[in-house]
Protein backbone atom coordinates (compact mmCIF):
# COMPACT_ATOMS: atom_id res chain seq x y z
CA UNK A 1 0.00 0.00 0.00
CA UNK A 2 1.69 3.19 -1.00
CA UNK A 3 1.59 6.44 0.95
CA UNK A 4 1.31 9.69 -1.38
CA UNK A 5 2.77 12.86 -0.72
CA UNK A 6 0.13 15.82 -1.81
CA UNK A 7 0.36 19.46 -1.73
CA UNK A 8 -2.78 22.19 -0.89
CA UNK A 9 -2.96 24.77 -3.31
CA UNK A 10 -5.29 26.27 -0.69
CA UNK A 11 -3.48 25.97 2.41
CA UNK A 12 -0.22 25.66 1.17
CA UNK A 13 1.04 22.61 3.10
CA UNK A 14 2.03 19.03 2.80
CA UNK A 15 0.59 15.90 3.42
CA UNK A 16 0.99 12.43 3.27
CA UNK A 17 -2.03 9.92 2.80
CA UNK A 18 -2.46 6.33 2.21
CA UNK A 19 -4.19 5.54 -1.12
CA UNK A 20 -4.92 1.96 -1.32
CA UNK A 21 -5.83 1.82 -5.30
CA UNK A 22 -5.05 4.49 -7.98
CA UNK A 23 -8.49 5.21 -8.63
CA UNK A 24 -9.04 6.21 -4.81
CA UNK A 25 -6.95 9.55 -5.40
CA UNK A 26 -9.77 11.61 -6.28
CA UNK A 27 -11.03 11.20 -3.15
CA UNK A 28 -8.21 12.02 -1.37
CA UNK A 29 -8.44 15.78 0.56
CA UNK A 30 -6.27 18.08 2.89
CA UNK A 31 -5.53 16.77 6.40
CA UNK A 32 -5.25 20.51 7.61
CA UNK A 33 -8.41 22.06 5.90
CA UNK A 34 -10.34 19.35 3.83
CA UNK A 35 -9.82 20.90 0.37
CA UNK A 36 -9.93 18.89 -2.69
CA UNK A 37 -7.43 21.12 -4.25
CA UNK A 38 -4.53 19.25 -4.00
CA UNK A 39 -1.59 17.87 -6.53
CA UNK A 40 0.79 14.94 -6.03
CA UNK A 41 4.15 15.93 -5.63
CA UNK A 42 6.92 13.75 -6.09
CA UNK A 43 8.93 12.73 -2.73
CA UNK A 44 12.07 11.05 -1.85
CA UNK A 45 11.57 6.88 -1.19
CA UNK A 46 13.02 4.70 1.18
CA UNK A 47 13.95 1.63 1.86
CA UNK A 48 16.11 -0.78 4.60
CA UNK A 49 19.11 -1.72 3.47
CA UNK A 50 19.15 -4.98 1.32
CA UNK A 51 21.62 -7.57 2.80
CA UNK A 52 23.45 -9.66 0.05
CA UNK A 53 24.34 -13.80 0.44
CA UNK A 54 27.29 -13.13 -1.69
CA UNK A 55 30.89 -12.82 -0.28
CA UNK A 56 32.50 -9.77 -0.50
CA UNK A 57 34.68 -10.51 -2.55
CA UNK A 58 32.87 -12.80 -5.08
CA UNK A 59 32.27 -9.79 -7.65
CA UNK A 60 35.58 -8.01 -7.64
CA UNK A 61 36.58 -9.29 -10.86
CA UNK A 62 38.53 -12.22 -12.93
CA UNK A 63 41.47 -13.69 -10.74
CA UNK A 64 44.21 -16.15 -12.05
CA UNK A 65 41.99 -18.96 -11.23
CA UNK A 66 39.69 -18.12 -13.68
CA UNK A 67 40.72 -20.26 -16.25
CA UNK A 68 41.57 -17.19 -18.57
CA UNK A 69 44.68 -15.74 -19.24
Amino acid sequence: MPIYEFHCEDCDKNFESLVMIASAMDSVTCKHCNSSNIKKIISATSSPPVKSSIPSGALSGCSSSSGFS
